[in-house]
């Protein structure tokens, strides 16, 4: 399982007042970029994105993990709904990279590259991938649990 590194959380940290003020613009562009996969975008409720609830829910999840990242056991709860709500929907680890590929340029895009530098985008790729290693390997316990009761 990766971990992400001292400098990269130091980054993440420091960013968590810019999530905190753009997060649902960050996640609206994430998902607009997701979602020019069909494939992806047919594993989402298309209700909640209109609504704009999914962005809002998101960017809340991203801006607790950047406050976070260095107290992960604070997390627990909020990663066991997002492992229920993945095995749900059916999202498998093949998924994930489109997620990165979707939400590190949606920093950018947001943030500018003045403050979305590439040390932060690189941090952020770190941060996430620790996170998504931690799902990943919880939504294949839950599946192994689903297929064997």
């Amino acid at each position: 399982m990766r971990t992400a590194s001292e400098h990269a959380i130091a980054i993440v940290k420091s960013t968590a007042p810019a999530i905190e003020k753009h997060g649902v613009d960050i996640t609206t562009a994430m998902y607009k970029r997701l979602f020019q996969n069909a494939e992806v975008a047919a594993m989402f409720d298309k209700a909640a994105q209109e609504s704009g609830e999914q962005p809002r829910r998101l960017a809340a999840a991203i801006l607790a993990y950047a406050k976070n990242i260095d107290k992960l056991g604070n997390l627990g709860p909020a990663v066991q709904r997002m492992v229920a709500r993945h095995v749900e929907t059916g999202v498998k680890a093949e998924h994930y990279p489109f997620v990165a590929e979707a939400l590190l340029p949606a920093i950018r895009d947001v943030l500018g590259a003045d403050v979305a530098t590439d040390e932060v985008l690189a941090a952020w790729g770190e941060a996430y991938w620790m996170l998504a290693d931690i799902l990943i390997a919880a939504e294949a316990q839950a599946y192994a649990e689903a297929a064997a009761a």
